[in-house]
């Protein structure tokens, strides 16, 4: 069963890989990683899409910025699991 787990960001270039490594470290092998970049104004962008490239179990997805809510639905979409 693949598990969706949804990330919204909104300059988060701080402390978004440490977000991400720790959820792909879980016991649960069966996973992907969506990314939502709020439209980020510092360098959150970047970090995702670097993030994405080096594991493919990542996805990203950007936004303007609408807040939180519309991010987790946004990242909601595009979940498969």
């Amino acid at each position: 069963m693949l598990l969706s787990v949804i990330i919204p960001a909104y300059n988060a270039q701080n402390y978004l890989e440490q977000a991400v490594r720790s959820a792909l470290t879980q016991p649960c092998t069966d996973i992907e990683i969506i990314l939502v970049d709020d439209g980020s104004t510092d360098l959150t962008g970047d970090v995702a899409d670097g993030l994405a490239r080096a594991d493919s179990r990542v996805r990203v997805i950007h936004t303007e910025n609408h807040g939180a809510a519309h991010a987790r639905n946004r990242g909601l979409e595009a979940a498969s699991g």
